[in-house]
């Protein structure tokens, strides 16, 4: 079986994935007249559940469009004491150290993770269980903001796999974990 945990997500120029006020709808300023996706179905078509903070778990939640994943997700959080009634059938509540909620998921018969969300990715790869990144970057400098990365105990060494320009603008790198 092959156990991988993956990051699909967009930064400014300055390696920001959300504004000082939490916003992201900068992400939305390049213009995408054919509406690509930007390879995230091709993503998506490779995972088997989507691992999320309360945070990212409430922003989706606010979207216009309902909700947007069919895969199951799972949302991280100490202060969240149930999923909303809206989202049980959904999404799930798991706490626990990050290898915990890992195992929690395994045993649940999924493998192949998407961590999303700053501080979910953030918080994963202190503990080195990122094993690949893909990073679109968009074409603004926002000055301030919820960075992607943060300081860490340690450097994790990657490896580039792979880059695509999309819509002539957004440059989109996948970078895989190089282990010893």
């Amino acid at each position: 079986m092959n156990k991988r945990n993956s990051v699909f997500l967009a930064t400014s120029l300055d390696g920001y994935i959300a504004d000082k006020n939490g916003g992201i709808d900068w992400l939305e300023s390049t213009p995408n007249p054919n509406k690509s996706d930007l390879g995230f179905n091709k993503f998506i078509e490779q995972i088997d559940a989507l691992v999320m903070g309360r945070n990212t778990f409430e922003t989706v939640c606010g979207f216009d469009f309902g909700w947007p994943y069919k895969i199951p997700v799972f949302v991280l959080s100490n202060s969240l004491k149930e999923i909303p009634k809206d989202y049980q059938d959904k999404a799930y509540l798991v706490k626990g150290t990050m290898q915990k909620v890992i195992e929690q998921i395994h045993q649940k018969g999924h493998y192949r993770l998407y961590i999303d969300g700053g501080a979910t990715v953030q918080s994963f790869l202190k503990e080195d269980l990122i094993d690949d990144l893909t990073i679109t970057i968009i074409p603004i400098v926002l000055g301030d903001g919820i960075p992607l990365f943060t300081v860490l105990n340690r450097k994790l060494d990657f490896e580039l796999v792979s880059s695509e320009v999309y819509i002539n603008q957004l440059v989109q790198s996948r970078y895989c974990r190089k282990r010893e």
